[in-house]
């Protein structure tokens, strides 16, 4: 896919953050000199051919008064990681739910889960009811508590100028630490 200065316009404002209005596009199509269909469709051409490839929030947990923030991982099985990561992400206190390879021997862990919560004892309460409930206690788990925030941003891809603009694929990778807006 060619892309073309709008194209680069909008990914750029996209960089920012979708604006917290009830119209957030018809914001950014302003902002770029779009309307706001043209900037749904262009988002979706741009999803489409891979150069946008995952298109999510990043929520700031502190700010909104959630201080217990812990890592949860799990030792389990291969085969049963894919149905335990269902039940774990279809918890309500769960945002965050995925598997990774282990890295043995000194990182046994291959499913981890995320938990915010407004304070330490609720979370580690929580911890219990889901290890119980998805039917974990059998496995060897540990818990992160964070202790202190990083600065948290969507991705970032390189501008300088719209001929040779290019995603930054690091910014795409999960693996990087990445979460964001646009990746």
């Amino acid at each position: 896919m060619i892309l073309d200065t709008y194209d680069h316009r909008l990914i750029a404002a996209l960089e920012q953050g979708l604006p917290s209005v009830p119209r957030p596009y018809r914001e950014i199509g302003e902002r770029v000199g779009l309307k706001e269909t043209q900037v749904i469709e262009r988002l979706k051409a741009l999803r489409e051919a891979g150069v946008i490839s995952r298109f999510g929030i990043v929520v700031r947990h502190h700010s909104l008064g959630y201080h217990a923030n812990a890592m949860v991982v799990w030792d389990v099985p291969d085969e049963e990681a894919a149905a335990l990561g269902e039940l774990l992400s279809a918890l309500p206190h769960v945002t965050l739910c995925y598997r990774r390879r282990r890295a043995a021997p000194h990182w046994p862990y291959n499913l981890f889960c995320m938990i915010h919560g407004h304070d330490r004892d609720t979370v580690e309460a929580q911890i219990e009811t889901l290890t119980r409930e998805c039917g974990l206690a059998a496995f060897s788990r540990a818990v992160l508590f964070s202790h202190r925030r990083f600065k948290q941003c969507g991705a970032r891809y390189t501008h300088s100028t719209p001929e040779k603009a290019a995603p930054n694929r690091d910014a795409q990778r999960p693996d990087r630490g990445q979460q964001g807006n646009v990746a």
